[in-house]
């Protein structure tokens, strides 16, 4: 079982309760033991300094898909370690080590699914974008789903993130199928619908138990409310609505039916509104054995699903618990996945992301350039475009008074003079 070392099955909780195998989290490895030979160097380009074996694609492309939205321009080594890392069939491994050749048992839709959004954030990369969108299309499961390693039963984590990354690369998820079963569809295996209980519905479970029962998972509900959204990384919406989510409609004898796409979103939104609400503007992770704790990566996600659903003010208390609790999370901002995550939160709520952008920025290698939008919020950056046509506009005018007032000043003593 790996470790806590990145998203899809650190859905660990899920994991450990329906009995299959955990695949990474949202957050660094541990840093790697002196001697151990297990542990692999930090390779030159790559964000963060802890043993990359599990997480090295996951936090490098989570690294560059926030800083390419704060404007800055990585350095040449820092994407050339991403595209490198790609192998010929088009899928990402969680991380390969320099000269290793590339295994398709160890590639892996996670790694490959953020790895594209990251490579369309920075632009300029179509061929491995297009190439990474055939790897998901080829290793797509035949009910529509996506599992963490090929062959495998699918997962919402990994589905979610599947769907994320076709969203990035415009490819509608619609029209992803096999044996006549859609990205969406494969989605809907996860969701719990009106057969569940009121205060379930709406929810995402990890992968179903034996029996086919599916119970509400913190991380798998958050990360696939992207998904539902039609949202990806980096989340840029002005979309606004100013109700709440609506909680799912269950009329009679609609128990049976799986929750559609259309009702999706706000169904998961209004799910992870009321969680967040009982829990104090955070997700908890309880894992059988352990005392409950809260689970950042989950609470995240969650604030990035509301946002893009277009309900950024049910995301404000989450927004600001992290904000709060972040120098945990990030480990004082040494953690590059964690660091990086927080970023993409704060950007799209707008917040201030210039400590956080320096933050990441020195994770890695030095950028190439730096613009100033890398240190405002989207909303501040409309501002200064207002003030500089205003600024423009005022100087025109200016320069009109002054014309005119130099014409009529030149009238007025000819006419002296004549008189």
């Amino acid at each position: 079982m790996l470790t806590a070392a990145r998203l899809g099955a650190a859905a660990l909780s899920a994991a450990l309760l329906t009995g299959a195998a955990a695949a990474p989290a949202l957050a660094d490895s541990p840093a790697p033991t002196a001697g151990s030979p297990t542990a692999a160097a930090v390779p030159e380009g790559l964000y963060g300094k802890s043993d990359p074996t599990y997480d090295g694609v996951w936090r490098q492309s989570l690294a560059l898909t926030a800083l390419a939205a704060a404007k800055v321009t990585p350095a040449d080594s820092a994407v050339g370690w991403l595209t490198g890392q790609q192998c010929e069939d088009g899928g990402w491994p969680s991380y390969r080590a320099a000269g290793a050749a590339c295994d398709a048992k160890t590639e892996d839709s996670n790694a490959t699914a953020v790895a594209i959004q990251a490579l369309v954030a920075l632009g300029g990369h179509q061929d491995a974008v297009d190439k990474g969108v055939q790897w998901l299309k080829a290793n797509q499961n035949a009910d529509g789903s996506w599992a963490y390693n090929p062959g495998s039963p699918g997962d919402a984590n990994s589905t979610g993130l599947a769907v994320n990354a076709l969203f990035a690369a415009k490819t509608d998820p619609a029209g992803v199928a096999k044996a006549g079963k859609n990205a969406f569809d494969g989605l809907a295996l996860y969701q719990l619908g009106c057969a569940a209980a009121p205060e379930q519905r709406g929810a995402f479970g990890y992968q179903p138990a034996p029996d086919g029962a599916l119970a509400p998972n913190g991380l798998a509900t958050a990360q696939a409310s992207l998904a539902a959204a039609g949202g990806h990384l980096p989340v840029a919406t002005t979309v606004r609505a100013d109700a709440a989510p609506k909680a799912l409609n269950c009329p009679a004898g609609s128990a049976t039916t799986a929750v559609s796409h259309a009702d999706s979103a706000e169904a998961v939104g209004a799910y992870l509104t009321t969680q967040l609400g009982t829990g104090d503007n955070h997700l908890t992770l309880t894992l059988p054995g352990a005392a409950p704790t809260p689970d950042y990566t989950g609470t995240a996600w969650a604030a990035l699903g509301l946002i893009q659903s277009g309900h950024p003010q049910q995301a404000t208390g989450a927004v600001d618990w992290l904000a709060k609790e972040g120098a945990t999370w990030t480990k004082g901002g040494t953690d590059a996945a964690a660091t990086a995550s927080l970023l993409l939160v704060d950007q799209a709520a707008q917040r201030d992301t210039a400590a956080l952008t320096g933050q990441l920025t020195a994770l890695g290698p030095a950028p190439k350039a730096t613009t100033t939008a890398a240190t405002t919020t989207a909303a501040e950056e409309e501002g200064k475009s207002s003030d500089g046509f205003g600024q423009y506009w005022l100087i025109i005018v200016g320069l009109a008074i002054g014309i005119g007032g130099g014409l009529l000043l030149s009238l007025q003593r000819k006419r002296g003079a004549k008189l």
